[in-house]
């Protein structure tokens, strides 16, 4: 899978810019929970005062906390004031450890003269300790203490209290900025309501900015994915083109199909799906490890719990679904081939009434795909009420362990909040990336399926240093002990061919079927390699010549004649697509498809359909050969391209052919007699070897497997006229 990813090289822009959205997203994502939380625990418990750190306090209350304070710590909370009107103390803008600080040296002081305010039960306690009037001013009489002995009075007392939970010393603290606040005259219901509205405004913000970045980073994501699907189309069509018909032979066309479309469609979600989940999972995760932490550690073995439940399920999960996850693309396969066999196939099986038959193997086939597929989706069905049990059931946990923590002091229900929603978020990650592990199991036999395509080595490839032709041999084709054996077989289909076709010659190839005629036309275009010998053309091994060279030097008219999609002109000017119309007409003319084009309404601009099955057999044996008269070649190769021609409309066209490409060589594979009886030399092939050379009336007289064919298409008296 990894293999595939060296296509993004060039799109490491965008992959930063994903990975630094993710981090915003990330980011804004894990700041939610915090802030809900603060809206409980402030806003609303609190009522908008978010800590002990009175924003502005009197001289007076300022006096009476320095009372319990030593001369440092004073210094201290002098420097973070400034007094301001009506003996007013504002407090200067200090950063978050700044504040962290002075709420430690003021947590204690504000809990003891919170405490001996009013008539508070404390401070009637202390006044009858000191037996003093219930009307005394406990502060005023503080005041007339020496530091050392008040201080060293209240030590035991303040200790008490430093041993308290950090939860209680807060909310203590905030009751005196509370307290101090409406002995100033400020409302704490507005101090409140702007205190959640502004965090409900920032709570929005950061939503926004969550939808943006994961807005963009689905985007960029889609556009990677979309941006490799093509670049690997684009490959494996230029590898699929560049194989010869070895290596086609190793695959089937089914296969190649389903390998450049389904299985690249596979590897650009999985690759979609990495962006947006697998790289922002762990972030989350990891950043929501850290939140909790920070906000409540005693309960991060919960977390623990819920891993390992998940980790259980999605190793059950991977244990049954894995195997049929690898067979899909295997069994799609399979469903192409069958589809494209019966539908390339469909008049010969109407014509042996076997409809039921082939319709019975589509079921059959498509019957285990769905099988295999409903199977899968099953499993996968189980996997969401199972995760969301976990996940609800972890959340009532935590409810039930935070109730009595909050209860014993030491943690706040917004505390609380906020870890459910990052223990949610934590399990969300690692339900992503169990999500993604098992996509990637197909994604990862896609790619390695396309990985086979893209690694296999071609046989026929351009030389390292490309010979030129000689022009005083333009036209020569020699064979010199040309054998060939297809690969891994062990017989050879031709053995010791050797023959010279001179410029302007015609030489025809006959012989029974399967005897290699068609095989040893196919070595010239370097369709397959010789296994022993050479082939000159122009007097150069064609393998040391430029492939492209090579083939444009040659008019190639295969067995079975192929159309492409489009009109009859881009048909006939394939081969030469700046041919000027003088000779594209020229090349119909001598093709004998000048009538049947001129009798269409749209001539030359008339629609071929896809392997030009609106026209007939031999209509398009027709067409395949005026494209390749049309290229103008040094070099003929017609692979029994005349079998679908009348015997009248055969021989004018061979007599036009001969007439206009005189200076051509031509090579004729045929099946009959009267095909390639005026050929200036005949090949008889037997069984791969050469068992006659020479012309019609020679081949008579010295060959009996000619003879036998003669005889068998033509008669003794037609023989005698030949």
């Amino acid at each position: 899978m990894l293999k595939l990813y060296r296509h993004l090289k060039g799109s490491y822009r965008y992959i930063v810019c994903i990975v630094l959205l993710l981090l915003l997203q990330a980011n804004c994502d894990l700041a939610l929970p915090s802030y809900t939380s603060n809206i409980v625990n402030v806003g609303i418990q609190q009522q908008g005062v978010e800590n002990g750190v009175p924003k502005q306090i009197r001289e007076e209350t300022l006096e009476h906390l320095f009372l319990f304070m030593e001369e440092d710590d004073i210094a201290r909370v002098k420097d973070a004031y400034t007094l301001g009107q009506e003996g007013i103390w504002e407090l200067k803008k200090l950063n978050k450890s700044e504040t962290e600080e002075l709420e430690k040296l003021l947590a204690v002081p504000e809990m003891i003269v919170s405490g001996l305010s009013g008539d508070s039960q404390q401070a009637a306690q202390m006044r009858q300790q000191m037996n003093l009037p219930q009307e005394a001013d406990l502060f005023a009489v503080f005041a007339q203490i020496p530091k050392e002995q008040l201080l060293a009075q209240m030590e035991e007392q303040a200790s008490k209290l430093e041993e308290m939970p950090d939860t209680m010393l807060t909310q203590s603290a905030v009751l005196f900025v509370q307290q101090e606040y409406e002995a100033q005259g400020i409302s704490l219901d507005t101090l409140q309501t702007d205190y959640i509205k502004s965090s409900g405004i920032q709570m929005l913000g950061l939503a926004f900015v969550t939808m943006a970045a994961a807005i963009a980073v689905t985007f960029l994501s889609c556009r990677l994915a979309a941006s490799l699907g093509r670049s690997l189309r684009n490959e494996i069509f230029g590898k699929v083109i560049s194989f010869s018909s070895s290596e086609m032979n190793q695959f089937s066309t089914a296969s190649l199909i389903t390998r450049s479309t389904n299985d690249i469609q596979q590897v650009q979600m999985m690759t979609t799906m990495m962006f947006r989940i697998v790289l922002y999972a762990p972030i989350l995760g990891i950043g929501g490890v850290i939140k909790v932490l920070n906000t409540e550690g005693s309960m991060t073995w919960i977390l623990a719990v819920a891993v390992a439940l998940i980790m259980v399920v999605v190793g059950v999960l991977f244990k049954v679904a894995m195997p049929r996850f690898r067979r899909l693309q295997t069994l799609i396969d399979r469903v192409n081939l069958v589809a494209r066999e019966i539908l390339t196939g469909i008049p010969v099986i109407r014509a042996f009434s076997r409809e039921k038959r082939e319709e019975e193997r589509f079921e059959e086939a498509n019957q285990n795909l769905t099988r295999t597929n409903l199977f899968v989706n099953r499993c996968m069905t189980f996997m969401m009420p199972l995760m969301m049990l976990i996940m609800n059931g972890i959340t009532v946990l935590i409810v039930y362990t935070g109730a009595h923590t909050i209860d014993s002091g030491t943690m706040q229900v917004g505390d609380m909040m906020a870890f459910i929603q990052y223990a949610m978020q934590i399990i969300m990650s690692f339900l992503m990336i169990t999500m993604i592990s098992i996509m990637l199991p197909r994604a990862e036999v896609s790619a390695k399926r396309i990985n086979q395509v893209l690694d296999t080595q071609v046989e026929i490839e351009n030389p390292a240093i490309c010979k030129s032709p000689r022009e005083d041999k333009k036209g020569e084709l020699e064979f010199r002990n040309v054998s060939f054996a297809y690969p891994g077989a062990e017989e050879k289909v031709l053995e010791n061919i050797s023959f010279t076709a001179a410029r302007g010659e015609t030489v025809a190839f006959i012989g029974s079927t399967g005897s290699g005629k068609s095989t040893l036309v196919n070595l010239i275009p370097r369709f397959f390699d010789v296994t022993e010998g050479e082939i000159l053309l122009d007097g150069v091994d064609i393998r040391e010549m430029d492939l492209k060279d090579l083939r444009r030097r040659l008019g190639y008219v295969p067995q079975k004649g192929v159309l492409f999609s489009g009109t009859i002109d881009s048909n006939l000017r394939y081969g030469c697509p700046d041919a000027p119309e003088e000779a594209i007409r020229r090349a119909a003319e001598i093709a004998q498809a000048t009538e049947f084009i001129e009798a269409k309404p749209e001539k030359y601009r008339s629609p071929i359909a896809q392997g030009g099955s609106n026209v007939s057999g031999g209509q398009k044996q027709r067409l395949s050969i005026a494209r390749a008269i049309a290229k103008n070649p040094e070099v003929y190769i017609f692979d029994d391209s005349f079998s679908a021609l009348d015997f009248k409309t055969d021989v004018t066209l061979r007599k036009a052919l001969k007439e206009s490409t005189g200076d051509a060589t031509t090579l004729i594979v045929a099946q009959r007699i009267s095909t390639i009886i005026h050929a200036d030399q005949i090949l008889v092939l037997d069984e791969g070897r050469v068992a006659g050379k020479g012309t019609h009336k020679e081949l008579l007289k010295t060959c009996e497997v000619y003879r036998q064919i003669a005889t068998s298409q033509l008669s003794e008296e037609e023989l005698d006229n030949e």
